[in-house]
């Protein structure tokens, strides 16, 4: 069939604002992953990989893939906003989508004030006058007034945000390539994807368990369903495409980078605990103007641009799980005017502010926030991928094997392999924030609230309003 399911065909109705376009999407994804990610966390995944950096940033880029496939086909059985906590909800069953959504909350509540953070100590670095707090109260104000006035403001200042960034990182490259033509490489011009004095499987994993924090943001294009005009097909494509995109940035500014690091044995053995490789690295290659640019265009591109989408994202996921009834009810109110989800990016607001200042009094705030967020996406992707497995192959009976079942069970096999080889610390409070959702749907269940999405119920034998337009 041509057209697909309808909002209200899965018993919700049209409240926000459909004016997102196909480029909208992308450059919304492409934004939330941030082009020049790497520029602020080069350092930990240069020593974590061995530098093997680039080698890294492939692997995360091909694990993604897998999990963006996997994303493109629930958006076309379910094209509305909730991105994991709606596809593990609808394609398995409401519990398993509240747990989805419990766990994925450690990425998308925690990542707001992770970007604050990391760019309103990079700002309090060359403005002292300003300190670090003041500078997460100017991002977290900012952020939250452009947002409330609706997706459409939004999306533009992501264009102009976007544009200044690719600038940049052209800038970089140009720099880069020159430097290296000009004999300043200081390792052999495979090292940064293979080098055999350091190469383990384990370490490798362990590496991306951070460089996947650069690639998380295409996902977010999923909680932007309800907002766009063009089908979910193209929402699917949309969230490949900015993957790709994206991941072929982080490979090439990573290796021409991991060339050039004038410290390179200093960063294996002891790392980057003040998070300035990147930029020292820059300094090297082109100068001390070149160190300041990157520096500063990583400040404003993790604590506007990227906090900016993922503010947004975050009060989506509130907002869908509020109207379901397993968040409160008052996350799921939409100003009349702007159609946003208000109450949901006035909390959102609230809590990068007050994560924002606890962290700055940790000294290992950074590392500790960085495994969780990973550690809540992975673990919600591999829901994701078993929800495709379970939707397709055993409701619908697909025989789209490749889709629906080996590229699924792949992505699982790789995240899987993440989520073990990840930080310790990271593991461990991940479980413990795991546990408390499943002691919380205990009691939902205790006191006869038991997890329900609108049109099915706890056991998924209702109709299923997608299933005649997946095939």
């Amino acid at each position: 069939m041509t057209t697909e399911p309808s909002l209200e065909q899965f018993g919700y109705q049209q409240e926000l604002r459909r004016s997102l376009s196909f480029t909208d999407l992308l450059v919304y994804g492409l934004i939330f992953m941030v082009p020049i990610a790497p520029f602020g966390i080069f350092g930990s995944v240069f020593q974590a990989s061995g530098g093997m950096i680039a080698l890294a940033y492939a692997v995360g880029m091909i694990a993604m893939a897998f999990t963006a496939m996997s994303y493109a086909q629930m958006a076309r059985a379910f094209p509305m906003a909730g991105s994991v906590y709606t596809y593990a909800g609808r394609g398995i069953a409401p519990p398993v989508g509240f747990l989805a959504g419990w766990v994925i909350l450690l990425d998308y509540v925690l990542v707001p004030a992770l970007l604050y953070l990391i760019a309103s100590a990079a700002m309090a670095s060359f403005v002292p006058a300003i300190p670090i707090w003041g500078w997460l109260i100017v991002f977290v104000v900012l952020n939250t007034v452009v947002n409330y006035t609706g997706i459409q403001m939004t999306a533009r200042i992501t264009k102009l945000m976007l544009i200044g960034e690719v600038i940049v990182l052209a800038i970089f490259m140009i720099v880069g390539v020159v430097a290296l033509a000009q004999g300043k490489a200081q390792a052999g011009a495979l090292t940064p994807l293979f080098d055999s004095s350091t190469f383990s499987w384990s370490l490798i994993f362990g590496a991306v368990s951070v460089a996947v924090l650069s690639f998380l943001g295409f996902d977010g294009i999923s909680m932007l369903a309800e907002e766009s005009q063009v089908d979910s097909r193209r929402l699917g494509k949309s969230m490949v495409a900015a993957l790709a995109l994206a991941g072929l940035l982080f490979i090439a500014q990573t290796w021409v980078a991991a060339l050039l690091a004038p410290n390179r044995a200093d960063l294996l053995a002891n790392g980057d605990p003040a998070g300035s490789a990147f930029y020292d690295m820059a300094e090297f290659a082109g100068g001390h103007w070149l160190s300041v640019l990157t520096a500063v265009a990583t400040a404003i591109a993790w604590g506007f641009a990227n906090s900016l989408v993922a503010q947004a994202a975050t009060s989506r996921l509130l907002f869908a799980m509020a109207r379901d009834r397993q968040l409160p009810a008052f996350l799921a109110k939409i100003d009349p005017r702007h159609k946003v989800p208000v109450n949901a990016t006035l909390l959102v607001a609230v809590i990068s502010l007050g994560l924002g200042l606890y962290l700055d009094t940790r000294d290992d705030g950074i590392t500790l926030i960085s495994g969780l967020v990973n550690f809540g996406a992975m673990t919600a992707f591999l829901a994701l991928h078993v929800s495709v497995v379970v939707h397709y192959v055993v409701r619908q009976r697909s025989r789209d094997w490749w889709r629906h079942l080996i590229a699924p069970v792949i992505g699982f096999g790789i995240l899987l392999a993440v989520v073990i080889n990840a930080n310790i610390a990271a593991q461990v409070l991940g479980a413990i924030w795991f546990g408390i959702g499943v002691v919380v749907l205990i009691v939902f269940y205790a006191l006869k609230r038991r997890p329900t999405l609108a049109g099915i119920s706890d056991v998924p034998d209702a109709p299923d309003p997608s299933a005649k337009y997946v095939q």
